[in-house]
């Protein structure tokens, strides 16, 4: 059995490649700004979810503390209020309002959540409704 020697095999690999000298790098700095991009928006992707989360469930707090035999359009705005601020995730200028008919009640909860995109803060509204809570019989 005749093996190749190890330095016939170095140079010849060495030999072919002397042309690509380098282009690992020219490669990293191509694609490495493609990267980040990909990773800073699968980031704010789920800061967004996170942020639209929270948003839903203050506006369904509101609207069940509004909807109740008792409950006020001010308590549930309150209550909406309340719940982003108990939260970690760095919620800003959060408004609520409130409709109450006789029927039913609307809660409309909206905010700006985090990001890591300079210069965009995005606006997350979400609503909820229930009907109000009535005592028959």
């Amino acid at each position: 059995m005749n093996r190749p020697s190890l330095a016939y095999s170095r140079r010849s690999s060495g030999a072919a490649g002397a042309g690509e000298r380098g282009s690992a790098s020219i490669q990293l700095v191509i694609l490495m700004p493609a990267l980040f991009a990909l990773m800073f928006l699968g980031v704010q992707a789920a800061l967004m979810y996170q942020g639209r989360t929270i948003v839903l469930a203050a506006a369904q707090e509101g609207a069940r503390v509004a909807a109740a035999e008792h409950g006020t359009a001010a308590q549930g705005i309150t209550t909406a209020r309340s719940f982003v601020a108990s939260t970690s995730a760095g919620m800003t200028n959060v408004t609520a309002q409130a409709d109450r008919s006789a029927v039913d009640v609307r809660v409309t909860v909206s905010a700006h959540t985090v990001s890591v995109i300079p210069g965009w803060n995005p606006l997350i509204s979400q609503s909820a409704s229930m009907p109000v809570e009535k005592v028959t019989g």
